[in-house]
């Protein structure tokens, strides 16, 4: 396999705080990694360091071989790397089937003039995650928690990346709701998607990952299989507090 993301020496403070402190891991092409810690470990800060919603303080970040660092968030997305978010963000004045054409529209302007809508890969999209046709009318305020991240993987895919980094996905979920999106990430990765995790549903994550890394104040503490990094007594003390 080659490095699908490779993350060199990653920091990004706020004032006094060091959100994450010289962090630097990779990523495979077709694997899945779990990214763990306790509340405040920066893992949500990674993520949006990686998409360029926050700018690295120093450090580097490369997608399949190229240099994004300094790159804006669309070109980020062009490259091929796409994320969800803890909180859903839909487009609240739009419905699902609109929500997900954002996703699919081209780049290019003028593309945009010329191309209609495509109504049909809008509803394979949702289908595909497990969204009713009935649900591309309706606005996401009228869609229960389960659905709304449905739409969110929807909405990712739309942009057609090769690496998606997901943002506590199973949070607010039902135990049936979490077999679903589990159920969609399994089949991604069979049709060779690529994964970076974030999750505090470890018992979920676990059947879902290749291998983890556990980081504490974004300093990386662990990295190995998941069994490995949770027998870790830096781990252990990280989540409880002691050895």
């Amino acid at each position: 396999m080659s490095a699908a993301l490779e993350v060199s020496g990653l920091v990004k403070r706020f004032g006094g705080l060091v959100a994450t402190n010289d962090l630097s891991f990779s990523l495979q092409e077709g694997e899945s990694l779990g990214l763990i810690g306790p509340n405040g470990a920066g893992k949500t800060t990674v993520l949006s360091q990686i998409m360029g919603e926050l700018r690295q303080d120093s450090g580097t970040i490369e997608l399949f071989g190229q240099e994004i660092s300094a790159l804006s968030t669309s070109r980020r997305i062009q490259a091929g790397v796409s994320r969800t978010y803890q909180i859903p963000r839909p487009f609240g004045d739009m419905n699902v089937a609109e929500n997900i054409r954002v996703g699919l529209m081209p780049d290019d302007i003028w593309k945009l003039i010329v191309s209609p809508p495509d109504a049909e890969r809008e509803r394979e999209l949702a289908l595909s995650v497990g969204l009713a046709e009935s649900d591309l009318l309706r606005t996401p305020s009228e869609l229960a928690m389960g659905d709304l991240r449905k739409l969110e993987m929807a909405r990712t895919m739309a942009t057609a990346p090769r690496v998606m980094l997901l943002d506590e996905v199973f949070a607010g979920l039902t135990a049936g709701e979490v077999a679903q999106i589990s159920e969609l990430i399994q089949s991604m990765r069979k049709d060779g998607m690529t994964f970076l995790i974030v999750s505090h549903d470890l018992p979920a994550l676990e059947p879902l990952i290749d291998r983890a890394i556990a980081i504490e104040r974004g300093i990386m503490i662990a990295e190995g299989a998941f069994s490995e990094v949770m027998n870790d007594k830096s781990v252990q003390a990280s989540y409880l507090g002691s050895v």
